[in-house]
């Protein structure tokens, strides 16, 4: 009894060091050089994942570690131009979005896809092509099951229902939705759009059908400069990253109120939240095309916030 006493005592010790261990984790660095983390998410036990666009693979950080290692191996399953990644905890899936390299005279590489991968183990589950390729940027899961995925290149949300074999484009505008970048669903069950390079959010209603509704530009409390990675963190709230800054975005009805975070974050493009700590990636896109410059190493940045209910 003493000896069962004395493990369960070690066990609950451990426990205790890993959960402290996840909670003062102010950074996040890589084991490796050029990774590019374009998009980052993140699992209720603080276990973080990375899309790394320098390195067409996934990286993970353990919920007691602060070095994220690679995951998903480069180029593994038609990997390719790694931008959004998803956990989707209740379906054990990570979703990731891959999409074609090359134009411009260099001959086009892969294909545009959603593709599944097993959140536990990282094995690939399958891969959904974007109908007429595109850019798939990032993605956001809705309760029953639905991934939608911005499609930057085409101005185009699109979904997969549960259990459905094949994308759909499902909202499509190329003047509102050009450059749509982050996505997220808050507990209407409205789907949120960003603009990156219009620095506009949008609403898009979900229809009782599912269908999508007229898209509806958001008056903004304070303007935004490029807009890039969003998570929902409450009912009304989502967290954004843009300009520089990490900003708590809180919807009421066509209105957006921007309360700016923390400022001076430089090159960061994503934003997820662990317990009370939103991590924001550096990726520092603007050196990925210089291999004459050495863009150092890459961290993610932990930032204390508690969400709203």
């Amino acid at each position: 009894m003493k000896h069962s006493r004395w493990m369960t005592v070690c066990v609950l010790a451990t426990m205790l060091v890993c959960s402290l261990a996840a909670a003062d984790r102010q950074e996040i660095t890589f084991a490796d050089g050029r990774i590019f983390p374009e998009s980052l998410t993140s699992t209720k036990d603080g276990t973080l994942f990375f899309g790394s666009l320098g390195q067409d693979s996934v990286y993970r950080a353990a919920s007691s570690s602060s070095k994220a290692e690679v995951w998903i191996k480069p180029k593994a399953n038609g990997l390719s131009t790694v931008l959004g990644v998803f956990a989707d905890e209740k379906a054990g899936t990570l979703w990731v979005c891959a999409s074609t390299t090359g134009g411009r005279g260099t001959p086009v590489v892969g294909e545009t896809a959603l593709k599944a991968f097993n959140l536990k183990t990282a094995a690939f589950k399958a891969s959904y092509p974007f109908p007429n390729n595109g850019l798939c940027n990032d993605i956001a899961v809705a309760k029953d099951g639905t991934v939608y995925a911005t499609d930057t290149t085409q101005g185009r949300v699109l979904r997969l229902k549960k259990g459905a074999k094949a994308l759909e484009v499902w909202a499509s505008d190329p003047k509102q939705l050009a450059t749509a970048d982050g996505i997220a669903l808050l507990a209407d069950g409205q789907v949120y759009v960003n603009s990156v390079g219009q620095s506009t959010l949008m609403r898009i209603p979900v229809k009782a059908d599912g269908s999508a509704g007229p898209i509806a530009t958001l008056a903004l409390s304070k303007a935004v400069q490029g807009p890039d990675g969003m998570r929902s963190v409450g009912s009304k709230t989502m967290l954004l990253v843009e300009g520089g800054r990490l900003d708590e975005v809180t919807i009421n009805g066509d209105k957006a109120e921007i309360k700016v975070l923390k400022e001076g974050l430089t090159g960061i493009t994503a934003v997820t939240l662990a317990a009370k700590t939103a991590y924001v990636a550096e990726a520092k896109l603007n050196l990925r095309n210089d291999a004459t410059k050495d863009p150092g190493p890459f961290r993610a940045i932990g930032v204390p916030y508690s969400a709203p209910k």
